[in-house]
């Protein structure tokens, strides 16, 4: 199975807790004024990477903490995300999602998909990114509308929990 991506960083300390292996998505429904990775949001842009291939490169790292879903728009490609997603809890790492929806919205859509998403998730960094409401002092977050969810967490108690990572 194949999953469009703009690109990978194999470890990075900007994109959540610890070192962490960064999964940069191709497509982008969002379009946020000031976005950090306008070049991800064409979705024929990129290219196609089998998820077998990505996750033989994260196991190759013993010091990562962890895998971020980045963008792009990770929700725009469920599918692929879950069965990667579930490698990486298999071998014991976080995961981090990005996403420009908001928590709520994800959790009411009719793709399976996305709520599996979700439920592999430990954090979700919810929110499209506002220009007028960037915050270069917020950690592993562009501006402060966005805000870092506790999945599961969140899931256990049927409400929206907020955290700091």
């Amino acid at each position: 199975m194949t999953v469009r991506i703009a690109g990978i960083i194999r470890e990075s300390i900007v994109d959540g807790n610890g070192i962490r292996f960064v999964v940069f998505t191709q497509g982008c429904p969002h379009h946020c004024e000031g976005c950090h990775n306008p070049q991800s949001h064409d979705f024929d842009g990129g290219y196609d990477c089998d998820i077998n291939k990505i996750m033989t490169e994260i196991k190759k790292d013993p010091i990562l903490s962890g895998v971020t879903f980045s963008g792009g728009e990770p929700f725009c490609q469920p599918e692929p995300l879950v069965e990667l997603g579930k490698m990486i809890k298999a071998e014991g790492l976080s995961l981090i999602i990005y996403t420009g929806y908001l928590f709520e919205d994800l959790l009411s859509s009719p793709d399976k998909n996305v709520l599996e998403l979700i439920k592999l998730a430990d954090y979700i960094i919810d929110g499209r990114f506002e220009l007028d409401k960037r915050d270069l002092s917020l950690r592993f977050r562009g501006s402060s509308n966005q805000r870092i969810i506790d999945v599961q967490k969140s899931l256990s108690e049927g409400k929206t929990i907020e955290t700091e990572l």
